[in-house]
């Protein structure tokens, strides 16, 4: 088992459970996103300046975008990939309404489509992360079954483009909600794997929920 390997009663998942764990999860965003009222579609997220609107248009556009509106995006954008990526969600957002959004969202929730140089576990990533992106601001306990979240921090660790190699390194991880362990280093860091997960994407929000001997080198690497 590599360092980045996880420990789990249930082992690595396959590519259909990937698919089948995407499929569920943009569905009861769907179911969740439909409770919301005008207020909180405007409310800002946790992506710096996105509001919840931008963050679900930014989630509908993943079985939307071909390698030509990545190309002309990364154009516009004068090559910054998330200069562009948060031109493309506001515009999305400005065009359709959030009812429209959802649509959207739902139609395509078992698409195995993903944006230029993605996979579907990065659009698990994406969808599981975004959700409390709107969520925690909020006040919404929106909580992703652990056995998919795991699936997503599998992935967030042995993945370069995330940053948790270096923002992880020297810890061992451990979920308290489900049987998951990560990381090789000799410093432990235990919590929620929804939190485990926010923290491996760059999320401080993820660091309330956490304890353990190496807490406090985790904090200080994002007060870096």
């Amino acid at each position: 088992m590599s360092p980045n390997e996880r420990s789990s009663a249930h082992g690595p998942a396959d590519d259909d459970a990937v698919l089948s764990a995407l499929e569920a999860e943009r569905l009861d965003l769907c179911d969740r996103l439909g409770q919301l009222g005008p207020a909180d579609w405007s409310t800002p997220s946790l992506c710096g300046n996105w509001t919840v609107h931008d963050v679900a248009a930014h989630l509908a556009l993943a079985t939307r975008e071909s390698a030509w509106d990545f190309v002309t995006g990364m154009i516009r954008s004068l090559g910054n990939f998330d200069r562009m990526t948060a031109q493309n969600a506001q515009r999305h957002a400005e065009r359709y309404p959030p009812g429209a959004i959802i649509d959207q969202l739902r139609a395509t929730a078992g698409s195995a489509h993903t944006t230029f140089g993605s996979s579907p576990r990065d659009c698990l990533i994406d969808v599981v992360v975004h959700t409390q992106d709107m969520a925690r601001p909020l006040g919404l306990d929106w909580a992703t079954p652990p056995e998919r979240t795991v699936i997503a921090l599998d992935h967030a660790l042995a993945s370069r483009w995330y940053g948790a190699k270096q923002r992880l390194a020297d810890l061992a991880l451990t979920a308290t909600d489900t049987s998951w362990t990560g990381g090789a280093g000799s410093s432990s860091v235990h919590g929620p794997a929804i939190d485990l997960l926010l923290v491996a994407t760059g999320r401080p929000s993820g660091l309330d929920r956490l304890d353990g001997p190496g807490i406090r080198s985790l904090q200080e690497s994002f007060a870096a």
